[in-house]
């Protein structure tokens, strides 16, 4: 007969790992029925606690969690990067995982990982996250006494510590370089409108105009979806037809690419009468015609970051430190899709 596991159990009444746990371990923070209801259960089915698991969180394993939104995007890999780097040189191993953007995918994963398996999590949020606006597992895990450190796209309601760039201010000050350049009419193409970070870049975009005294054209305000990224230039086309565009700034490098794209087909010269700048410093930008110029956010930076902060939190016996939130400030690299300032 299979040996019950905590797992089992958790899924017997639909609730968390961590749950369970509490109950089990007779946790104030577990309503009374609910802990009887488990135990109850628990002692029907002759639940053995795991030994093995028990010591392990009574000592460090040495290994991290990381769960990252998806590979395929650059920045996240520089992320991965900086975090492995640090680990590796502090003696950490890490256990990386990948929420592909989903809310179950990103709870299943840290309900796994969570049974002393490792000893703290580095994570950026998944869209399904941040859309049903559901933290829960988040909370349990520092409730439990497990250190999480978010970075880039994070939630302000979690109590922890926190690695993030200066979106607001990157947007912003692209804006100014553009009309210092002799741009007029800035589109803005953002593939994450649904996303804090996405808003945060928006608003600076829109912050520029203002402090430019430029109008703003709702209509050059383009809000796609990444997953429609076989047709933005279908999407985008209609939209450089019927408006006067000399310049793009754009979320990702995909759709900054077929922006450029549409204005070198209708005879625009890049970047003597149209400018292209995107964010996320990645390979695609480095191999554009022209290359285009980009806002860093020094992906590999924040992720180090990230992971020093962790592990000097996991290497400290003092008493509880106030969260903090770090801002790494982005900086625009120049290339070939913009002009040069005049000095």
């Amino acid at each position: 007969m299979k040996r019950l596991t905590i797992k089992d159990i958790a899924k017997e009444f639909n609730v968390s790992i961590s749950t369970v746990s509490k109950a089990l371990n007779n946790s104030y923070e577990i309503s009374v029925s609910t802990k009887e209801k488990i135990k109850q259960f628990a002692k029907e089915n002759n639940y053995k606690p795991n030994f093995n698991a028990l010591s392990l969180k009574n000592r460090q394993t040495k290994t991290i969690g990381i769960i990252i939104p998806n590979m395929l995007n650059y920045f996240f890999a520089q992320v991965f990067k900086g975090i492995e780097r640090v680990a590796n040189d502090n003696g950490y191993k890490i256990i990386s995982c990948i929420s592909n953007e989903s809310y179950s995918k990103e709870v299943e994963t840290i309900e796994m990982l969570s049974n002393g398996i490792i000893d703290g999590f580095i994570l950026s949020l998944s869209e399904g996250t941040i859309l049903k606006n559901d933290f829960t597992h988040l909370h349990e895990m520092i409730n439990n006494d497990t250190p999480i450190v978010m970075f880039d796209r994070v939630a302000d309601d979690v109590d922890c510590d926190k690695v993030i760039t200066d979106d607001f201010i990157g947007a912003l000050n692209t804006v100014n370089h553009l009309v210092k350049t002799g741009s007029k009419n800035i589109a803005f193409i953002s593939t994450i409108s649904r996303l804090k970070i996405g808003e945060k870049r928006k608003h600076g975009y829109l912050k520029g105009l203002e402090e430019n005294k430029i109008p703003v054209n709702k209509n050059l305000i383009i809000d796609i979806l990444e997953e429609d990224y076989k047709k933005y230039e279908t999407i985008l086309e209609p939209i450089f037809d019927n408006n006067i565009i000399d310049a793009v700034i754009a979320t990702d490098e995909s759709s900054a690419i077929a922006a450029m794209k549409i204005a070198i087909k209708k005879g625009y010269k890049v970047p003597l009468n149209f400018s292209v700048i995107s964010f996320s410093n990645g390979i695609l930008a480095r191999h554009s015609s022209p290359k285009m110029s980009t806002v860093s956010q020094h992906g590999e930076i924040m992720g180090a970051t990230a992971a020093e902060i962790l592990i000097n939190k996991l290497n400290k016996d003092n008493a509880p430190v106030k969260p903090k939130t770090i801002v790494i400030k982005t900086n625009l690299v120049e290339r070939n899709s913009t002009k040069k300032l005049a000095f």
